[in-house]
């Protein structure tokens, strides 16, 4: 049976503005009495999704359609997972390009709330990078709003949740880390051993995880010993509902729906992103001749004290890193004894030769799947999967924390994360076969993802160029320009 990939496009690339996103039409299924006169293509087009998937197609446009209704049961938690890596973006770009827009959470969460019939719950969380500020989210997104909207029909009907033990305002120095409550579900170790990908690195003691103590990364990825530390709240969930944004990513090529898992994980240095050095020295740092020889001993010797000072997680350790940095910038750098500001932009892993992270977004797939809750790996999937991609304004060229917005105004739906970020990728006018993470997925033996060929998938869509878009070779569609590190290894 072929895999459903929806798309669908919006009328205008636009989001509505005003929290909680209410529809502007009064549609037969639509569970509350709100309607914004504020014009609401999302909601529009989220249902459109599940029109072109046939959900419950029967009862559509009646008051009984429940288009969820055999994913979800009542009584169910299900788990919406949104991507809101940062807070802000630090170009001071649209902010959208980078995250998920709350209004395509609000209309999921609707036909949710359709679903459970008044019973189970509804629960929005992430773990965003160390540095996205929690609260300044929230006031960004007006996303409690939408939270309350559920729960003054029915209290304790919707949570949201930040997954994260810490965050940081600025750098993950030492001194800066600000303590989190965590999951309040807590966190689940779940060592892959020989199944994870990961096993298959040149040579692990070069790995380097999220921040400095890269010791943690390469006791926790050694030999069979591959382990992850997985939310909770992730693992509980009867039903987890991905809604990632469409943009592209300096370490894998796109971000969707599999990277954007690294969201569930409570503990980022367990998450492989790269190797240390070139390819002559065994890693994947960075690409072959791209640092003069003077930059690349600037580079080993930023790396020498970022171990000898700032993985010992020490205070004044920390102080002393800064005050030869200080001491680099005053002295050295004036006399151009240094390393170019756009040379380092293809640095730390960031290139199509990264053979690492791509491995950590595979094991990651693999938990979901078939994990259960107590973090044993079974052959059979363990919990209930959907996608919606949200795609209205993505992100290309340097993704995924300083995109450049593309008004794609698109949005793509399936019951399967492979197939969703297969004809994803391909939107974006990339050839999914040139993505490590999504070819070596379709090609794994001894595990089923239910896809294992492009014509497996089916497209549908009201387009009859977007229904073709897996065997045309040529369209480019929404022309999303790849991270600089990535040029002529991505495009179809």
């Amino acid at each position: 049976m072929k895999q459903k990939v929806a798309v669908a496009r919006t009328v205008k690339a636009e989001y509505p503005r005003e929290a909680p996103y209410d529809p502007s039409e009064r549609f037969p299924e639509y569970p509350f009495d709100r309607i914004s006169n504020d014009e609401n293509y999302v909601y529009v087009q989220v249902r459109e999704l599940f029109r072109l998937l046939g959900c419950d197609i029967d009862n559509y446009n009646t008051p009984g359609w429940n288009p969820l209704g055999l994913l979800i049961e009542p009584g169910m938690t299900v788990l919406l997972k949104p991507n809101f890596v940062r807070s802000r973006h630090y170009e001071e770009k649209d902010p959208y390009a980078m995250i998920t827009h709350p209004s395509v959470i609000r209309a999921v969460a609707d036909y949710v709330w359709v679903a459970l019939r008044g019973e189970g719950m509804i629960i929005i969380a992430d773990a965003p990078q160390y540095d996205g500020n929690w609260q300044e989210l929230m006031e960004l997104t007006g996303l409690e709003r939408v939270r309350d909207l559920y729960n003054n029909k029915r209290e304790g009907a919707c949570e949201i949740r930040d997954l994260r033990n810490y965050w940081s305002r600025k750098r993950h120095f030492p001194s800066m880390l600000i303590d989190l409550p965590g999951d309040p579900a807590g966190s689940v170790r779940i060592n892959l051993g020989k199944e994870s990908a990961v096993c298959e690195v040149a040579d692990p003691k070069l790995l380097y995880g999220a921040v400095y103590h890269r010791q943690e990364t390469v006791q926790n990825h050694s030999g069979e010993r591959q382990i992850y530390e997985l939310s909770g709240t992730v693992l509980n969930a009867d039903v987890v509902i991905s809604i990632p944004k469409l943009k592209t990513h300096k370490k894998v090529g796109v971000t969707l729906n599999i990277k954007g898992l690294v969201g569930a994980s409570t503990n980022k240095n367990l998450i492989v992103h790269y190797s240390l050095g070139s390819h002559k020295d065994g890693g994947d740092q960075y690409p072959p001749n791209h640092f003069t020889p003077m930059e690349e001993r600037i580079i080993k010797t930023e790396r020498w004290m970022y171990d000898t000072f700032l993985a010992k997680r020490s205070v004044p350790l920390e102080y002393i890193h800064r005050s030869i940095y200080w001491l680099h910038g005053k002295l050295l750098k004036p006399l151009g004894v240094g390393v170019e500001k756009k040379k380092r932009v293809l640095d730390v892993g960031n290139w199509y030769g990264n053979d690492s992270a791509w491995r950590m977004a595979v094991d990651l797939l693999k938990i979901i799947v078939f994990c259960d809750a107590c973090g044993k790996l079974h052959k059979q999937p363990q919990r209930r999967l959907f996608s919606v991609i949200d795609g209205i304004i993505g992100g290309d060229n340097r993704g995924p924390l300083e995109p450049d917005p593309v008004g794609a105004g698109l949005l793509i739906a399936s019951g399967n994360y492979l197939a969703a970020d297969i004809v994803a990728t391909r939107m974006m006018g990339f050839d999914p076969l040139k993505v490590k993470t999504l070819n070596y997925l379709l090609n794994e033996e001894g595990w089923d993802y239910g896809v294992r060929d492009l014509e497996e998938i089916e497209v549908v869509a009201n387009d009859g160029e977007v229904r073709n878009c897996l065997s045309d070779k040529k369209n480019r569609f929404a022309a999303f320009r790849p991270h600089p590190g990535w040029v002529g290894h991505l495009e179809i």
